[in-house]
Formats: C-alpha cells, structure tokens, sequence
C-alpha cells in the first residue's frame, strides 16, 4: 500500500489533541475535587500537593524540561509515539485508586507524559504550519485546549451525581481519546524542519564545527531576553489561569455559593466561549491584524474579570459571576497561553526550539506548582480575596509585558524569523 503524506491539517489536528487530553485532565480533576475531597478525607495540604504535583504544574513541568531536550536531540515523532502510552498509565491509576498516594501517584505520571507532548505537539504545529496560517494552526491546539474541559465539565455537570464512580468514568474518557490519538500517530512523519536541522548538523558534527546546546546557550544574549519575555508573558499569567482550570468549580461552589452542578455549567460556558472564540477570533484574525493590538485587548478584559474576586463575597451577585466566566472564556481562547505557544515556536531556532519551549513550559507549571499548593491554604487562613487580589497583579504585568514585548513576526517564515532575530540560520 502506497503511503500518503499527511495534511499539514490532519497533522496539526493529531498533534493539538494533546491540548485536550492536557486540559481535560486538569479539568477532571477539578470538576470532581470535591468528591475526592469527600471520598479520601483530604486536607487543605493534600489537595495543594495534588494540585502542585498534577499535569496542572510540577510533574508536567518535569515532563517537558525531559521532553523538550529529547525532542531536540531525538526528533518530534520519538517523543510523541511513546508518551501517550505514559499519560494512559498515569490514568489507569488514577481511574482504579483507592487512596489517596494512587490518586497522586496518577497524576504525577499524567503530568510526565504531558508535560513531553505538549512540547513535541506545539513544536510541530509551528514547524509544519504555512507562514502566512501559523497563528490559525497553532490556534487549533488552543481550540483543543478549550473543547477538552468543555466536553469534560458538561459531561461532568450530569455524571458527578453519582458520586466518584462518575469522576472516574470521567477520566476514563480520557483514555479511550488518549488511545486512538496514539495510534493514529502511529502513522505520522518527522518534522521536516528537524530532519534538516539534524542532517547539517551530523554534517558539522563530522568536520569538527558544530557547538553542542546546553541551557547556557539558552540563558545567555537575545536568548535569555526572548525566555524572560516569555516567561513574563506566560508564567505570569498562568498563575491565574492554573487556578482558573484546576480550582474553579471549587471556587464558584465555596466562594460564589453555587451548587456543585451549578458551577459545573458556569465552567463549561466558559470553556465553550473559550473554544468559540479562539475559532472566530484567534484562528481568523491571528495572521491578519496586528497581534500586539489583539493582545492587548484580550489581556486587558482578563484584568476586570479578575478583579470581579477581589469583591466582598457578600457583594458578588450572579450577573458578576457571568461577568468573569465570559472574560475568562475569551483570554483563554486568545490569550497569553495562545500567543506564548505561537511565539516560542517562533522565536527559537530549529536546533533548540524545543529544548526553549521545554524551558520555559518547566518555569511555567514549576511556578503554578508552588502558587497551586499555597492557593487552598490561602483560602483556608486568609480568605480567597487575598489570592484574588495577588491574580490580579498576575494578570495585569503579564498584559503589560506582552504588549510592550509583542514581536512582529505575522507571515515570515521560521527561517526568515531565525535570519533576522540571529544575523544568520543558526547551525
């Protein structure tokens, strides 16, 4: 049988499935934490460990500092055929736990196998994208990262009334998804750009000229420049949005004072706004109008929707609630997460792109590990107004430095991008 070159469609769409399954972990651990809560007694500092260790921040963290320097070193397709069986293992653990160390043990396997694809996915996406569409393909893996929770909190919405047995079919959804992305990779080829990459430098290796890449590299000259903006732009705010995704039916149902149903919907309209306006806003505009002008529309609203918490909860009414649902829905569809994964693609050389993202990613979800496990232990002692108010200050320096920041890359292709940034294609 004749093989057939994938679509850079099809290949970007297998690839952004790792978005889904990603954000439907974190979400589905969300979605049932009160019934774990309730079903293994946890405490404040169980529930910030599971939260600091989970695919949400420390364990995928780990997984992409791992996996972004073999991606590198190895090539995108040998990262992404082995890690999804990884995440199905971490799953298993936690669809079958009976106590609390499987349910930890799950996610922190979970999380490995994430944090690695997530770098090889969104690297490729970059790589097999037409320059004048990058931002509408890279896009996709948001849309993915939006449409997960979606279908995991509105399924979540009707099964978590029968208890932890529901959370747990939950999770196993997953797997089944996890499966046949897996095995339709199967069939996927390498990067183009990373087997041309790899040829020349095998060809300087053999004369003698090439210079191996260490995190030295990466942390010195325009690199260490673009990784603080990076870093400024996404770690920043992802402290924000790490409690968003993995907290956020907790907080409406504990701080809000909705039914655990009740928060389960509000969640859900805000992922469905999410993945509604990242098609119509992201994907459409993202090549064709200016990113620095769209970003900071974006970011902004996120700021106000934050600032709905800092209220006195005696003053929160449903109409506010709604309020922060819609602006949430609408940064994360086109927001910080949306221009750090199309920027970090293209701000790195081939030759380390991956290693950067990895990098970077780790500094991100190490970040939301530590602020996840002070997150509960703030509400327990100080109110969630406290951490509201902190979230607030996340969101509006990350809007600022991304919209000084904002580079001009709309239509260049990767190598041009290389060229002007370094002086030359960087070997």
């Amino acid at each position: 049988m004749e093989y057939t070159e994938p679509s850079p469609w099809k290949k970007t769409i297998l690839a952004a499935m790792t978005s889904y399954i990603d954000a439907g972990s974190i979400v589905a651990g969300a979605a049932g934490l009160s019934l774990w809560q309730s079903y293994l007694g946890m405490d404040g500092y169980q529930m910030g460990a599971l939260a600091a260790l989970s695919s949400n921040a420390g364990s995928a963290a780990v997984g992409a500092l791992i996996g972004g320097r073999i991606c590198d070193k190895y090539g995108r397709k040998f990262v992404y055929t082995y890690d999804l069986l990884i995440y199905i293992i971490g799953m298993l653990f936690i669809v079958f736990g009976v106590n609390y160390p499987m349910l930890l043990t799950g996610y922190i396997i979970v999380g490995l196998g994430v944090g690695a694809d997530i770098v090889a996915s969104w690297t490729l996406i970059a790589e097999e994208a037409p320059a004048e569409n990058r931002a509408k393909h890279c896009g996709s893996a948001q849309f993915a990262w939006a449409l997960g929770p979606a279908v995991v909190l509105l399924i979540s919405a009707w099964i978590n009334q029968f208890g932890i047995i529901g959370n747990k079919i939950v999770f196993a959804h997953l797997i089944v998804v996890a499966a046949w992305v897996w095995y339709q990779r199967l069939k996927m080829p390498e990067s183009k750009d990373w087997r041309a990459a790899k040829e020349a430098e095998e060809k300087l290796i053999a004369d003698g000229k090439v210079e191996k890449v260490s995190y030295k590299t990466l942390l010195s000259g325009i690199n260490l420049r673009t990784v603080l903006f990076l870093c400024g732009v996404y770690s920043v705010w992802n402290l924000c949005a790490s409690t968003w995704g993995f907290f956020m039916p907790y907080i409406y149902e504990h701080v809000g004072h909705l039914s655990n149903s009740m928060s389960q919907i509000m969640s859900v309209g805000s992922f469905v706004i999410s993945f509604i306006e990242t098609y119509f806003i992201f994907m459409q505009l993202g090549d064709k109008v200016s990113r620095r002008t769209l970003y900071m529309i974006i970011g902004g609203i996120y700021v106000i929707g934050w600032g709905v918490w800092v209220l006195p909860p005696t003053m929160l009414s449903m109409w506010m609630l709604i309020m922060f649902t819609v602006f949430a829905g609408i940064n994360n569809g086109s927001g910080q997460q949306a221009f750090y994964q199309l920027w970090c693609s293209e701000l790195f050389p081939t030759k380390y792109r991956a290693t950067a993202q990895g990098l970077t990613f780790f500094i991100t979800r190490i970040a939301a590990a530590i602020w996840g496990f002070s997150v509960p232990i703030i509400m327990q002692t100080l109110g969630f107004r406290y951490a509201a108010m902190l979230m607030v200050a996340f969101a509006f320096i990350s809007w600022i430095i991304g919209t000084i920041g904002a580079p001009n890359t709309s239509g260049k292709t990767l190598k041009d991008i290389e060229i002007e940034r370094y002086g030359h294609l960087v070997k």
